[in-house]
């Protein structure tokens, strides 16, 4: 003890690592810093072999699903939906324990931040004094023992023990810091993997070679029986999965997109594509990624578009089977409905239908007849009308098309019949 308090005393490099441990703390909630790292942990962990292999295992239970007889699809069902319910389970309870580590995170962080100005003021105060033995990189350090053996020795070992406790608060709000940072690691794990559960539980890596990835992506309509008897699509034991196989290639630095190719090529992409490469060059849009999560945005877009598109297609194919046909032209994300007399319907769908609960909306209306086109009047008025139903017809397609039927026969009779 004797020794150390003999010691010189050097106030600039205190201030200097005071300084660091600011610097931390600063970086350490950075937004921009702490969103790139989350952003680079969502992809690393999704190439983690325990999580391919994870996924691996899901789609290998569900690849002999065609083959089971329908009074298997019963049971069959009843287990995913307990899986379901196991996953939700664990998905509450990883979301209970990330509100507990955000609140122990934050407590820790202000109480970091009170910690880190009392050293400042205490340090601060040291320096006001004077003191011969606290020197601060300008003069040279003198020795307790050599300067002062007067009565003011006491006084002395006083301060170089203040100085003491400063070093040991250094070292105390140093392992404050660690933890903290140990913290938020295991928030952002836990964010990350439940947002790819979620995300690419329809997905498989099937190779990365340098730049180039390539993906397997199934829609499994058995997963959606839900959504589809809400669409009056009852009977799914016929039902298969549709497989797109995806090849991406990226840049090594910046993770732009250089080609991307999905066989079959049967669905439209050149919009995200489009944005993708905009976004690369221009990040003044909030809905569009920095260029570390681009490859993440647009395979998270992409697997939107590939399940919307084939649940649009298999709704609108299903929905034919009435009086009515219909197609789905998903480069203008539009059903054309061709209702009975020969009238032609264009329905917009909006984002997310039909998994969300937004309705449908009319846009216009033609005649095959070029000699009965409807006129703008009545279509103003079919559109309004049809527009106006109940958000739950309009969300529903064969009841919002039989609605759109009776609208322009109502509508017609009064005026030139289409």
């Amino acid at each position: 003890m004797q020794d150390a308090l003999s010691e010189p005393l050097d106030l600039k490099a205190i201030r200097s690592r005071i300084s660091e441990l600011e610097e931390v703390y600063r970086s350490f909630n950075d937004e921009d810093m702490v969103s790139s790292d989350s952003d680079k942990l969502m992809i690393d962990s999704a190439l983690q072999p325990e999580f391919q292999s994870r996924v691996d295992q899901v789609l290998s239970g569900l690849s002999d699903v065609s083959f089971l007889g329908i009074s298997d699809l019963d049971a069959y069902l009843e287990h995913l939906r307990e899986e379901l319910t196991a996953a939700e389970a664990d998905s509450a309870k990883i979301t209970s324990e990330i509100e507990a580590i955000n609140r122990t995170n934050l407590q820790d962080s202000s109480q970091l931040e009170r910690d880190l100005e009392e050293l400042k003021c205490s340090l601060d105060r040291i320096s006001s004094e004077d003191l011969p033995q606290a020197y601060d990189g300008a003069r040279p350090a003198y020795s307790l023992h050599e300067d002062y053996q007067s009565n003011s020795l006491q006084t002395d070992h006083d301060e170089k023990f203040e100085i003491m406790k400063l070093e040991n608060q250094i070292v105390e709000i140093t392992a404050m810091l660690k933890s903290l940072q140990d913290l938020d690691s295991s928030v952002k794990r836990f964010d990350a993997l439940e947002q790819i559960e979620n995300t690419f539980s329809v997905l498989e890596v099937i190779e990365i070679d340098g730049n180039c990835i390539n993906l397997s992506v199934r829609t499994d309509f058995l997963k959606l029986e839900d959504v589809l008897c809400k669409q009056r699509i009852d009977d799914i034991s016929e039902l298969s999965e549709v497989v797109h196989n995806v090849l991406i290639e990226a840049s090594s630095e910046t993770m732009e997109l250089k080609n991307v190719e999905i066989f079959p090529n049967d669905l439209f992409i050149g919009d995200i594509i489009g944005d993708a490469n905009s976004s690369s060059h221009s990040f003044t849009h909030g809905s569009l990624p920095g260029t570390s999560s681009l490859l993440q945005w647009f395979i998270m877009k992409l697997l939107d578009r590939i399940r919307d598109c084939n649940l649009r297609r298999l709704v609108a194919t299903s929905a034919s089977k009435s009086r009515h046909s219909f197609e789905y032209l998903d480069r203008d994300e539009t059903i054309k409905a061709h209702l009975v007399g020969g009238v032609d319907a264009f329905i917009k769908v909006p984002s997310g239908w039909p998994l969300t609960s937004s309705p449908l909306k009319l846009t216009s209306l033609q005649s095959s007849n070029q000699l009965k086109e409807i006129s703008s009047s009545i279509l103003c008025k079919i559109q309004e009308a049809a527009n106006s139903l109940d958000s739950r017809i309009r969300h529903q397609l064969l009841s919002f098309a039989d609605e759109i039927e009776q609208e322009v026969l109502s509508k017609s009779a009064a005026g030139t019949p289409p």
